[in-house]
């Protein structure tokens, strides 16, 4: 773990510091996306809010994490995929929160179709969010 958390960072010309990797292994160990207050929670003792938000929009300016926006009008953060760079992020896929559990998952191998929009208008981000209950949920 440690060797791909240096990687990702060496690849984002990002200096290895210990609130970088413990942030880095949160993203990397979940499944679902993270809110600014979990991730303190996880590394409260450690690390102080102002530095948790400095890293998180890092990783974001960099294309590591992308903003994950669900009903609760907090944002979350998830790891990007590999097509992703600082410039552009490359996220137009699916968040899926689980009415039952609350977790909001990054489903990418379901993409949002290109729309066209008319003349006057700028896409710069596009964001869909379904709910339901998530297969976990559902073996319960």
């Amino acid at each position: 773990m440690k060797e791909v958390i240096r990687g990702i960072l060496k690849n984002n010309q990002l200096r290895s510091t210990h609130s970088r990797s413990e942030i880095l292994g949160l993203f990397l160990d979940s499944n679902y996306a993270l809110s600014n207050s979990e991730i303190e929670k996880e590394i409260a003792e450690e690390h102080d809010r102002v530095t948790v938000y400095r890293t998180l929009r890092t990783f974001l300016d960099k294309g590591i994490i992308h903003k994950v926006l669900d009903d609760s009008g907090t944002p979350r953060y998830a790891l990007c995929n590999h097509e992703c760079q600082d410039d552009k992020h490359n996220h137009e896929h699916i968040h899926f929160k689980c009415i039952e559990c609350g977790l909001t998952t990054c489903l990418e191998e379901i993409k949002i179709p290109n729309i066209d929009l008319p003349p006057g208008y700028d896409t710069k981000e596009v964001s869909i969010l379904m709910q339901g209950t998530c297969k976990d949920c559902q073996k319960k």
